[in-house]
């Protein structure tokens, strides 16, 4: 059974940086396509970024630039490197896999909080 596990989040003044990590297991990840959502209080889960098995890259609106998605294929980790982070980035944030069905991700993980607070 596939198992994530999400790490890396903390409380950050407005401005700061954090690089969130996820650890795959239970799954050939270098094939599949992945991503990065997040879940603020009283919000539905969306989507941050993904990213494909070769590392092409795509991002939300709301990144505007700030955040980069990179994977390892071989350690079947991925990494969320978030700068100039903003008080709207405090959310629950969870790392999936990127599927044409939202009935076809992963079993989620417990996530990571990101807090961003002055």
């Amino acid at each position: 059974q596939v198992r994530l596990v999400e790490s890396g989040g903390g409380l950050v003044q407005p401005g700061g940086s954090l690089r969130l990590s996820c650890a795959v297991s239970g799954t050939n990840f270098k094939i599949f396509s992945a991503a990065w959502y997040r879940q603020a209080p009283g919000k539905q889960r969306e989507l941050v970024g993904s990213i494909t098995p070769d590392a092409t890259t795509t991002y939300a609106d709301f990144v505007k630039g700030r955040f980069t998605i990179s994977r390892d294929n071989i350690r079947r980790n991925m990494y969320l490197q978030m700068n100039s982070l903003e008080t709207e980035d405090t959310a629950v944030y969870f790392c999936n896999n990127f599927p044409t069905s939202p009935s076809n991700h992963w079993p989620w993980g417990r996530g990571t909080q990101v807090t961003v607070s002055s």
